[in-house]
């Protein structure tokens, strides 16, 4: 039986979002930011998520306009601080938004470990510091590490250079960044992409997330231009 997860918006693509849940979304900065179903996300209305994101400070218009509105109750992330942008900086020290500081390595492989099924793992970042505060701490080869724990989510959106119908997802450059990882890790998995393609147009050999992973598909606003920022 034939499997089409392209949906016809990005309203649509967002629309079981709900209060309380949990949204991954990629981005290193705006490369690899599916800024279309962000904007989405914030015209639904949804509020009290949880946001896990690289770059919470360092997102652009979009992700600002979603925090100004105070849509979201806790950002976990690895840089909350970026030039010029003081949104979430000031919703933080009015104590409006909570946040969790995870160094980027840890940040990465915690997301990596939700989606390999991995229970948890020991890294020596972080140790006598602030950050380690209350968690389980061994020492290996005599260096003391730190027991992290992995990061799930209800969802995530992705930005992907192109797709097939059946959700394999093809990266361009640095958008290529978290979005794979977290891809894996969330029970639902909504792609914004600049290009869809029938099955079979896509070369297996550069597909980098499988369609498997993938629940939804939706157009970018930007479709046919290269991914270039």
């Amino acid at each position: 039986m034939a499997v089409d997860k392209v949906v016809p918006s990005a309203a649509a693509a967002v629309a079981d979002i709900g209060a309380g849940a949990t949204v991954m979304i990629s981005g290193f900065g705006p490369p690899g930011q599916p800024d279309l179903l962000i904007e989405a996300l914030y015209e639904s209305g949804v509020t009290d998520l949880t946001v896990i994101n690289n770059n919470a400070g360092a997102g652009g218009e979009a992700i600002s306009e979603l925090f100004a509105a105070k849509r979201v109750r806790k950002v976990v992330c690895s840089f909350p601080k970026a030039i010029g942008s003081t949104v979430f900086d000031d919703l933080y020290l009015a104590g409006e938004i909570e946040l969790e500081l995870v160094p980027q390595g840890t940040l990465a492989e915690r997301i990596r470990a939700a989606g390999a099924g991995v229970a948890g793992f020991y890294t020596p970042t972080g140790y006598g510091t602030e950050l380690a505060e209350g968690k389980e701490v061994r020492v290996l080869d005599g260096r003391p590490c730190v027991f992290e724990r992995p990061l799930i989510a209800d969802f995530a959106l992705v930005r992907a250079h192109r797709a097939d119908t059946h959700g394999n997802l093809v990266y361009r450059k640095t958008g290529r960044n978290f979005g794979p990882l977290m891809a894996a890790a969330a029970e639902v998995t909504i792609a914004e992409v600049g290009g869809i393609a029938e099955v079979g147009a896509i070369d297996p050999e550069t597909v980098v997330t499988p369609g498997i992973y993938v629940d939804r598909v939706v157009l970018g606003a930007d479709a046919g231009a290269e991914d270039e920022r």
